[in-house]
Formats: C-alpha cells, structure tokens, sequence
C-alpha cells in the first residue's frame, strides 16, 4: 500500500507537469510572438489561432486535448484507480492553468479539461464537444461555447457516472467557468470576439 500511495502521489505530479508544457507560449514563440502580449493574453488555442491563424491554433488545441487524456491514461496504465485517474486529470487542468514555466499563468483549461473529462467518461466528452461545436457555430463565440460544453459534460456525469466522478466534474467546469469570467463580462457587453476574429498584434 504504502508504494502504491507513493506511485499515485508521484503519478498526480507527473501530470501536473504534464499539463504545465505551455505549448501555446512556446508555438508562439517559435513565430516569433509572445502570446502573452497579444490579444487576451491567454496561453490557449483560440487566443494562438486568433494571432498566427488555424494551423498553429489547432496544433495547441490537440496537444493540451492530449494533456488531459495521457494524465488520466497513464494512472489507468499503471492500475491505480478511477480515483487516482480523476486526479491525475485534474492535476494536468490545474498545471495547464498554472504552468510554473509561465510564472504561475497559463490558459483556461478548456481543451486539457475536455481531454481529460473524454478518457474518465467517453459519453460526458462527446455531450461537451456537440455542445460546444453547436453553440460555436451558431453565435461564433467559443468562450460560451466552452461554458456550454463543460456544463453539459457535467450534467451527463451525474446521469451516466458514479456521484462523485460527478461532482470532480462539476469542479472542473466550475473552475472553467471561473477562468472565463471576463469573456463572461464581455458578452455580457457585447464586447466579446468572435472566432476567426483577428487579434491586434497578429501575424499572417
């Protein structure tokens, strides 16, 4: 018991880091922008896509996608638990979030929390990504479509999942919804960007 524990502590760690690799910072920088500079500020995919276009916005989007999905396959390689796994999951979310590479910042969680909720329960990702598809092609705005998903995952855990895989899930898109509180404010303003919307400071 006491090396399993150890093997669960030092895998939720290995996740976390996992979820740190700021790959919006460094695609970025690799074209010569800060993407801390530009636009929101935010170190995710639609802020890359908004300044260097869909190709580097989508290579982002599937890597942080595969944060959340290798954190929670991981803990399931090494057969420590759908526990351990929900919390491996939510480790790489809080790392993407607060990557120590990017002092402590770092992007909303939106794509490393779908990989992550996709591998704990298959059908709460695939209620999450209809949402959020639906929602951003009918208004073009993924910051609520992002908010749309991650309720909508959470609402399927409690119906197709164990309780408290339920309320991990809920915490998650808690905390989504928390990152987002000023798209929140904007669309509430009518301020808030569109998707496909170029940001200032965006290279062709």
């Amino acid at each position: 018991m006491p090396a399993v524990s150890l093997l669960a502590v030092l895998t939720v760690l290995l996740s976390y880091l996992l979820g740190a690799i700021p790959a919006a910072a460094w695609v970025a920088r690799a074209r010569g922008v800060d993407i801390r500079k530009v636009g929101s500020g935010n170190s995710g995919a639609t802020n890359v896509q908004r300044a260097l276009g869909n190709g580097p916005g989508l290579a982002v989007a599937v890597f942080d996608i595969l944060k959340g999905a290798l954190a929670v396959g991981l803990a399931g390689l090494l057969d420590l638990g759908q526990p351990v796994m929900a919390a491996c999951g939510v480790a790489a979310v809080l790392g993407h979030n607060f990557s120590p590479f990017l002092g402590f910042r770092g992007g909303k969680g939106v794509a490393t929390s779908f990989g992550t909720m996709t591998a704990l329960l298959p059908v709460a990702g695939l209620g999450a990504a209809l949402l959020f598809l639906l929602s951003v092609w009918l208004t073009r705005f993924v910051s609520l479509g992002s908010i749309l998903g991650a309720v909508t995952a959470a609402f399927v855990c409690f119906v197709a999942g164990p309780l408290w895989l339920g309320l991990v899930i809920t915490g998650l898109s808690a905390l989504l919804i928390w990152q987002h509180r000023d798209n929140v404010r904007r669309l509430q303003a009518g301020t808030e960007r569109r998707f496909g919307e170029k940001t200032a400071g965006a290279k062709n």
